[in-house]
């Protein structure tokens, strides 16, 4: 099946934690890096995650904020250090590739957000993504 979903991550569940509705997964990027997904517990049981299962993480690039400076004091827990490869700027929005370790991030921002980082080809920066805005596909 092909997505349009550009961000695609692989990786392996390392735990499933299951709640009334929702469930906690956290997977271990094929970079080594470590993410959590809320998915319900029904996708849970009908992907049939468990630790060790083979995902990949897709994330829609709209749902990737960008930080080039220290992030502390927010609720978001999936944070991947990384270096801008590329910015596409057009009227109203930018496109921001991100090499991250083991793949690479496309984060869908504002120009004017663009500007304002300072975001160029080399820039350190930190993708943020909600745990809610990462869905898993079983591989």
């Amino acid at each position: 099946m092909s997505l349009s979903i550009r961000n695609q991550l692989s990786g392996t569940v390392r735990s499933v934690s299951p709640g009334e509705v929702m469930a906690l997964v956290r997977v271990r990027l094929d970079g080594g890096q470590e993410i959590t997904a809320a998915v319900t517990r029904e996708a849970v049981g009908q992907l049939d995650l468990a630790e060790g299962t083979a995902v990949r993480a897709l994330i829609k690039s709209t749902e990737v904020a960008l930080a080039t400076g220290g992030v502390e004091g927010l609720s978001i827990r999936n944070r991947l250090p990384g270096t801008v490869t590329d910015v596409a700027a057009g009227g109203a929005m930018a496109g921001v590739k991100v090499a991250v370790v083991g793949g690479e991030l496309t984060a869908a921002i504002t120009r004017d957000a663009a500007e304002d980082l300072g975001l160029a080809a080399g820039s350190e920066v930190t993708a943020l993504i909600k745990s809610t805005e990462i869905a898993l596909a079983a591989v």
